[in-house]
């Protein structure tokens, strides 16, 4: 089906806004947000005023309503200062959202999308110590509540973004001891972060992304009434869990390269500027080279992002290419920061130069929201189902 999004003219619009507030507002108070590890909180209170955490929401219960390409393109735009921007959002716009869009019942609905469009800030609890991308090892666990009404969690998640200032967790849990095929032994659950025996870890120490903040949630006989059960069904958490994933991969690629871009910009002025044997080094072809390889790589993954959502948008299953997408931009922003802290020469390794920012929050894009490798298991897996499908 397809996904009509805001008006074209309006959108366009917006984004202007949205550059601009980008390079006037948000890069200037990088050094604060690095200094800190805080985004300052009038930015925050700004960027709800803008709707930046409702942007996927639908209109009729207070959101922008934009649909993937427009939501990707904003994703990318926002991207291109520091990444804690858009982390702060990035949850609520993209897989919490798609999570509630896929499985929530009406009721759910009501109630959720209008406080995560008005700025509540929601997580997504699906890693822990023992368990990753292997759901089988899952130890959270939901039984149902003695009294008959609800459910009763216990668990630890890990590694969770935004889990110190979110007001919703959506929770995956095990609500059976055994698994099960297509792991229908996992259920998700909307649980309010201030709900008694949720408990927040201290933030986690991080190579880069600063102002984007990860804890562990510790959950200790956690009571939800029985409508917290996403879709109302249990055995669906993993599917709803797998679909939102589809779009927190978008939005790491179209991070990536919103982030190469400005890496890739920050080099171009440097080389620009810096001058050896009597002239800029961007006279010189192999600084040149590692310019013309990046602009390739990042127009690569633009067209990628825009195929990718123009078929999200039509209503194709993209699992295997949104996978594709968020490995190729992902890797491509580590090799574009590499080669930016190698223009910058020596500049380069010191952090009072931009390349070595760039260089260390660039790590992580190859990491969340599945690894390359598992990611690259995940794209061969669906090649091979379809040879077999064809040809068995």
């Amino acid at each position: 089906m397809q996904q009509t999004g805001m008006d074209p003219d309006i959108f366009e619009q917006f984004i202007d806004q949205l550059e601009r507030y980008v390079r006037e507002r948000l890069i200037p108070a990088e050094k604060e947000v690095i200094a800190n590890d805080h985004i300052p909180d009038d930015i925050v209170k700004e960027m709800k005023d803008m709707g930046l955490f409702g942007l996927t929401v639908p209109e009729e219960y207070g959101g922008a309503g934009l649909n993937v390409t427009q939501y990707a393109h904003t994703v990318k735009c926002m991207s291109y200062a520091a990444p804690a921007f858009r982390s702060i959002f990035s949850i609520n716009v993209g897989m919490f959202n798609s999570a509630i869009k896929n499985g929530a019942t009406e009721a759910q609905k009501a109630e959720w999308w209008p406080r995560i469009a008005a700025g509540e800030i929601a997580c997504f609890g699906l890693t822990e110590p023992g368990s990753g991308s292997d759901s089988a090892a899952m130890q959270t666990f939901a039984k149902p509540d003695p009294s008959g009404n609800g459910w009763i969690l216990n668990g630890t998640k890990r590694y969770i973004t935004n889990a110190p200032h979110a007001n919703v967790g959506l929770i995956m849990a095990r609500t059976e001891r055994e698994n099960l095929p297509k792991n229908a032994h996992v259920s998700a659950f909307l649980v309010p972060m201030d709900a008694p025996g949720v408990a927040v870890g201290s933030a986690d120490h991080k190579m880069g992304q600063s102002g984007s903040h990860i804890a562990d949630i510790i959950l200790e006989d956690v009571h939800v009434p029985g409508e917290a059960l996403l879709g109302g069904e249990t055995g669906k958490g993993f599917i709803f869990a797998m679909k939102s994933l589809d779009n927190g991969r978008i939005s790491v690629g179209a991070a990536s390269t919103g982030y190469a871009r400005r890496a890739l910009d920050s080099a171009i002025r440097y080389a620009n500027q810096r001058k050896a044997f009597g002239e800029p080094i961007a006279n010189f072809q192999l600084i040149q080279q590692m310019l013309a390889e990046s602009e390739t790589e990042i127009y690569a993954a633009e067209c990628m992002m825009a195929d990718v959502t123009a078929r999200a948008d039509a209503g194709e299953n993209i699992l295997r290419k949104a996978a594709a997408f968020k490995v190729f931009a992902s890797e491509m922003c580590g090799r574009v920061v590499d080669r930016v802290v190698q223009i910058y020469g020596g500049a380069g390794y010191l952090a009072e130069y931009d390349a070595e920012r760039f260089f260390r929050d660039a790590r992580i894009y190859r990491i969340y929201e599945g690894t390359t490798q598992i990611l690259q298991l995940q794209i061969a897996k669906h090649m091979l189902r379809e040879w077999a499908a064809v040809n068995g």
